[in-house]
């Protein structure tokens, strides 16, 4: 594919794309209008190789008029900037980036896909043209290797030099080019990054080994270094493709994780006719027909027809949900089964699937304080590199001036930080784009750091260890589902969506010509339902005064719900809480993991008792204000425990912002507004143990990863400077290390079984 068919790509890379990309309605798709003056614009970034270049291409933005922040995740390569589109255009930006050695899309599915695909052709192509022309190179410096003093002429040999010289211009014009626009574009921006040590060391071996060709008799001998560049180049690209291969492989991924919505849609309009449109076209109270195989392009109602929803890309919930008629569909979600109608209620930005995509978007972005201090590491590294590989330069041609030249290029290879600045970074995005299929949204990468260090888990009751729905806990009399008087209250039940109500009808549930047998029913706000039964009779059910009548004595004033007919109360219903499924499992599954739990709630110090004694908690407080929860993890933390609190994201922010690391369970529109760290949307209490043990596996991987990159360093530095490394295995080294780091990281891919208490 051209460069011209790549949509939104930077304006110099395309003619007239540049009113394409700063249009508002194509950056709708990638960017928010924070305000009049600050826009946010989401982006994708090709060409990095190390945690420096996100320096770089920081740096160039900020110099711009307009910009008012930047920030880049070279593992991600993703870039969030904040810019004022009063005082700048995007395609102003976009060009700068592009003059700072790199290329930036909008972050959506078709160009991001179209970039990486364009990527990797180009990688590919310089992979093979240096690993087939270092192949050559070697045959022709072979006979040179083996002859023995006198063997072979200074005239063949001269002509195998030339041979070698002629072959090692592709890989150093083709090949190679990217390291040197690269090391220039890091030059004019006045940093330094992996591409001048990598650049430094080829120009100077191919300077060396040209000078050495002719001139034999020179400054620079007659050692040729020609297979020892085209081999670095080989293996040094070789480990920036699978690299590569590895980072591509995380954003495909993510963005199976937040992609979905189709690129057209059927809406029927008032006169019953179908029309086609675009998803941006459609507005709140639209009615669209939602073919089966196809996703929900909106939040809304079914309003006809029954199917079967997969929600596992937003929820991780791996079996398909059932939707009938009135049931919530969710935006991304695909109809599985059967075509049905769907009343749109929400779009955009204000539907749970964009609020999952922000929120990805924002953590991927995000730089953790250990990723920061790998960034200011690096530039000091590399001046240290480059006084090392002048330094044995300067000793070794007092030593031996032959071998000088080889070893400032074996320090400049070797010590290239590139392994120390993936350690991190590339743990913690696989880990994330795990947890993401999982259902388990991070908000910011931070949270897997800090999971690591938790010892005390906080749980809310309400939404977060029990469930939202209600369950009948008893009736007065006790009936079973089967007698006459339950199922003709659960048959009225049936036809409201109060939360009793529903309770009620999944408990005894009946056939529709039960329900159907009610007519007139209305439904009184704050009173309950009133039907006319088939002999004519109304019933009630509902509040005890209202169906008892004002004044009536209430003979089971703990019942939520009352049916019978007006003064005739012959049936009460107590509800309550139900707690979730796998509660039980996952409190034993964090104390296996040596962490005391506790609960906190609201609800009165009996109801809080009971439901942490079902669930298996150590200790429970119940009638806690949202201030007296703050108090409590303030002195949970005063005692020196670090605090996860797990929440419904509503209430409870307050106390999730002061916990160390928090977690919501999301649910709807909830996770644009939630304060917490990170977003349960599985609604598992299980994966919060997942998670944990995630975080754990993730802090040793980083460990074993840095530990390596130092340990590779320590070893290596010391072997070049002595002269015992040449060019070739010092590339060979660094593509290794290098390697090392990403399929270590890219093992956190596959989420681990918590241990079995």
């Amino acid at each position: 594919m051209t460069a011209s068919a790549l949509p939104f790509t930077a304006p110099s890379a395309q003619g007239g794309s540049a009113e394409v990309i700063d249009d508002s309605q194509a950056q709708a798709g990638f960017s928010q209008q924070l305000s009049e003056l600050e826009s946010l614009s989401q982006l994708r970034v090709a060409g990095m190789h190390c945690a420096a270049c996100a320096g770089i291409i920081e740096r160039a933005l900020l110099g711009q008029p307009g910009v008012l922040d930047a920030q880049v995740n070279s593992a991600a390569e993703r870039l969030q900037l904040r810019w004022n589109p009063r005082e700048t255009r995007l395609s102003s930006l976009l060009a700068a980036v592009e003059r700072a050695g790199y290329q930036a899309v909008p972050d959506l599915a078709a160009p991001a896909r179209l970039l990486r695909e364009r990527e990797h052709r180009r990688a590919m192509w310089r992979l093979f043209v240096a690993s087939f022309l270092m192949m050559q190179v070697m045959m022709l410096a072979w006979p040179i290797y083996v002859a023995e003093p006198g063997e072979m002429s200074a005239d063949l040999r001269n002509l195998l030099n030339w041979g070698s010289w002629v072959l090692s211009l592709p890989v150093l014009f083709f090949s190679a080019g990217p390291f040197f626009s690269a090391a220039w574009a890091q030059l004019r921006q006045r940093r330094l990054g992996m591409d001048v040590p990598v650049s430094l060391g080829i120009l100077v071996t191919f300077i060396a080994s040209s000078g050495a060709t002719f001139d034999p008799d020179g400054v620079f001998g007659h050692e040729v270094y020609f297979d020892s560049l085209t081999m670095f180049v080989s293996f040094l690209l070789g480990g920036r493709y699978l690299e590569l291969r590895a980072r591509h492989r995380v954003a495909r991924e993510l963005e199976r994780a937040t992609a979905g919505l189709p690129e057209s849609v059927e809406r029927i309009e008032a006169d019953g006719s179908v029309s086609r449109l675009s998803p941006t076209q459609l507005r709140v109270g639209d009615l669209l027909r939602v073919p089966a195989g196809q996703a929900f392009p909106a939040d809304g109602l079914i309003e006809q027809g029954e199917t079967a929803a997969d929600e596992a890309l937003l929820s991780g919930e791996s079996q398909p949900v059932l939707k009938k008629l009135g049931d919530t569909a969710i935006a991304g979600s695909v109809n599985l089964v059967a075509p049905v109608l769907l009343r749109v209620q929400r779009l955009g930005d204000d539907t749970r699937f964009e609020a999952i995509v922000r929120l990805m978007r924002s953590a991927l972005t995000q730089r953790p304080q250990a990723l920061r201090m790998a960034d200011r590491v690096a530039g000091p590294f590399l001046w240290v590199v480059l006084a090392l590989a002048l330094g044995g330069a300067l000793v070794w041609s007092q030593i031996d001036p032959s071998r000088a030249v080889w070893v400032a290029v074996s320090v400049l290879i070797v010590t290239c930080p590139c392994a120390l600045s993936l350690a991190a970074p590339s743990a913690w995005l696989s880990a994330a784009g795990a947890l993401a299929q999982r259902g388990v949204l991070l908000a910011r990468l931070d949270l897997l750091e800090t999971l690591a260090r938790v010892d005390t888990v906080v749980l809310d009751k309400t939404g977060t260890l029990t469930e939202e729905r209600m369950r009948l806990l008893q009736s007065w009399p006790v009936l079973t589902p089967q007698d006459p008087l339950l199922r003709q209250a659960a048959a009225l039940a049936a036809q409201s969506r109060h939360v009793f109500a529903r309770a009620l009808a999944a408990h005894c549930p009946v056939p529709e010509d039960e329900v159907q047998a009610w007519r007139e029913v209305r439904e009184l706000p704050g009173r309950g339902l009133e039907a006319v039964a088939a002999d004519g009779r109304l019933w009630r059910l509902g509040s005890a005064a209202w169906v008892a009548g004002e004044g009536a004595t209430v003979e089971h004033p703990e019942a939520q719900l009352v049916f019978g007919r007006a003064g005739e109360p012959q049936l009460h219903l107590q509800f309550g809480e139900v707690l979730r499924e796998d509660a039980r499992e996952a409190v034993q599954q964090l104390r296996h993991q040596g962490l005391r739990t506790l609960l906190l709630s609201g609800d009165t110090a009996e109801r809080a008792s009971a439901i942490a004694a079902a669930a298996g908690i150590d200790e429970a407080r119940g009638g806690a204000s949202p201030e007296d929860k703050l108090a409590a993890v303030a002195a949970l933390q005063a005692e020196g425990h670090c605090v996860l609190m797990v929440g419904d994201g509503i209430n409870d922010a307050p106390v999730l912002a002061r916990a160390d690391a928090s977690l919501a369970m999301g649910q709807g529109a909830l996770i644009a507004r939630v304060q917490a760290d990170g977003v349960v949307l599985s609604a598992r209490l299980t994966d919060i143990a997942l998670l944990r043990e995630h975080a754990l596996r993730t802090r040793r991987v980083i460990r074993q990863n840095l530990g390596w990159a130092a340990t590779y360093n320590a070893a290596c530095i010391p072997l070049a400077l002595l002269g015992w490394l040449p060019p070739w295995a010092a590339g060979l080294g660094m593509a290794l290390s290098s390697l090392f780091v990403i399929l270590n990281a890219m093992s956190l891919a596959r989420l681990p079984v918590p241990a079995q208490p």
